[in-house]
């Protein structure tokens, strides 16, 4: 009997939170997300040198926020934080670091997820941003190995988050972005074969996005729309159905011309 009262008990409550969590997100779908304030909140852009991270501390720079900045290529992160403040940023920081040495990230400012952690946790205050990519929702024909490293990052963030919401972390929030192709020089060549439903994107258009999303708090930023429906799409369709539509699109060729730019060097 106490057996049939507890279980049903944590089925009502399952139940009440459940509805409570569906009205809510129908909500906001309607009605915009408050911004939240990021004034005064530090911000570490990685790869700020050039293209969506010198665009993204553009944007926090007119937020107010004390921006640090990363970048192996120190003459382009020294270019952006100069523009940084040009924007309106009090408070900037460049530092010259190699993301994929371990040792000169530590060197640096001991700041990774892992180092980021403890001292978010013990404040339960602080935002992770993972930029992903629709690579990372989906293989890639002609792209295996970034696919790999993006299916990671997604799931690394993910399971990040579910920990603080283990934790009961309610302070620390997480975005994970995933955008097709956008237009920094990275993908050159690229093709999509229905630019009205699968644009390339235009990096504006992108940071806007992204900055949005953060202030928003939002969990997971899809861009363009479409790849929202897509990914409904492909948890049910017959795998021949998913790649017809994907060829349709000319996602199975989207790589053919692209141009290497490290062999162009």
């Amino acid at each position: 009997m106490s057996f049939n009262l507890q279980s049903s008990k944590k089925l009502f409550i399952f139940l009440g939170k459940s509805l409570f969590s569906l009205l809510e997100a129908m909500i906001f779908a309607l009605l915009p997300k408050p911004r939240k304030n990021v004034a005064g909140e530090i911000v570490l852009i990685t790869g700020a040198g050039s293209g969506l991270g010198r665009l993204l501390a553009l944007q926090f720079a007119r937020l107010g926020s004390v921006l640090v900045l990363w970048d192996i290529n120190k003459e382009g992160n020294e270019e952006t934080c100069k523009m940084a403040r040009e924007a309106g940023a009090t408070r900037v920081h460049a530092y010259t670091c190699d993301c994929s040495q371990k040792e000169g990230v530590y060197r640096v400012a001991d700041q990774t997820y892992k180092a980021f952690l403890p001292a978010m946790i013990a404040n339960d205050h602080g935002h992770l941003v993972c930029i992903s990519s629709s690579a990372g929702l989906s293989g890639v024909n002609g792209l295996a190995d970034y696919c790999a490293s993006k299916f990671a990052a997604f799931g690394f963030a993910e399971s990040v988050f579910v920990e603080t919401f283990v934790q009961k972390q309610k302070g620390i929030k997480t975005t994970i972005v995933c955008p097709f192709f956008i237009k920094t020089g990275m993908f050159e060549g690229c093709t999509t074969g229905c630019p009205s439903l699968l644009p390339i994107l235009e990096p504006k258009y992108a940071v806007e996005k992204i900055v949005e999303a953060i202030l928003q708090e939002k969990m997971y930023l899809y861009m363009p729309k479409l790849l929202y429906f897509m990914m409904f799409l492909k948890s049910f369709l017959p795998l021949k159905t998913g790649l017809l539509i994907a060829d349709y699109l000319g996602i199975l060729h989207a790589m053919d011309g692209f141009v290497d730019q490290k062999k162009k060097l």
